[in-house]
């Protein structure tokens, strides 16, 4: 019988410090996305230019800044919507967000993506754009964050990261994230990246932008950037 007992009491206080070991483990592991609530999982994607702001083109094909805009940023909403993201987008059509394209048309196209981002109070906000520069040579891509928000900071390195780990995959060199700004950066409380995928004034970046592959892997590579960055890297 007190055998008996023994093993009871033996397999109640195991059972006990197994819970405590695995409740402290909880406290301990990074915050999944799943935890997030009440808007935690809202994500703005912001699809740069639009109507008769077409942005810079591409030095071969002529392709429009704001169509490769537009595309990557659908392709960005479906892969974080596959992730249980609710995904607002500021741009949803080819035209711009001013109205008529009359003077003052930029200023109000700005305010308009202001008004959308304030509404939809989200975690974060990205947005897309593609970049141009002198010099031919230049590739790769580049994040631009709000110096002045901490998370913005984490964000846009953590983007970095997997930008460059892709580019890395055609050879080009590692670029840095760097503090910029931009309205679009500093129009709002909510951390904001600017992510420039790549430079259209290059032939070779053109060509791959202009893929529905590369696109596919930017989307992919960009989601698994918001993944870390909300898994534990908040400031």
């Amino acid at each position: 019988m007190k055998r008996l007992f023994f093993v009871w009491v033996f397999g109640v206080t195991a059972a006990f410090f197994a819970a405590v070991i695995l409740c402290v483990q909880t406290l301990f592991l990074p915050q999944s996305v799943g935890a997030f609530d009440d808007g935690g999982m809202r994500v703005v994607i912001d699809a740069g230019h639009g109507g008769v702001d077409g942005g810079v083109s591409g030095i071969e094909t002529g392709v429009k800044e704001s169509d490769l805009n537009l595309a990557i940023s659908y392709a960005i909403k479906a892969k974080l919507e596959e992730r249980g993201f609710e995904v607002i987008m500021t741009r949803k059509t080819e035209g711009g967000l001013y109205g008529a394209p009359t003077k003052g048309f930029k200023k109000r196209d700005m305010q308009k993506r202001k008004e959308i981002i304030e509404k939809a109070a989200p975690a974060l906000v990205i947005s897309v754009h593609q970049n141009f520069y002198p010099s031919r040579a230049v590739r790769g891509g580049q994040v631009f964050y709000n110096a002045a928000d901490k998370n913005s900071e984490i964000l846009g390195k953590t983007l970095q990261t997997c930008l460059n780990e892709l580019y890395q995959t055609a050879g080009v060199k590692d670029r840095n994230a760097k503090a910029g700004e931009y309205f679009m950066l500093q129009s709002t409380a909510y951390p904001s990246v600017i992510v420039e995928c790549g430079f259209l004034s290059n032939a070779a970046d053109e060509k791959l932008l202009c893929s529905d592959g590369w696109k596919n892997r930017l989307a992919e590579q960009i989601t698994s950037g918001v993944i870390e960055y909300f898994s534990g890297n908040i400031a």
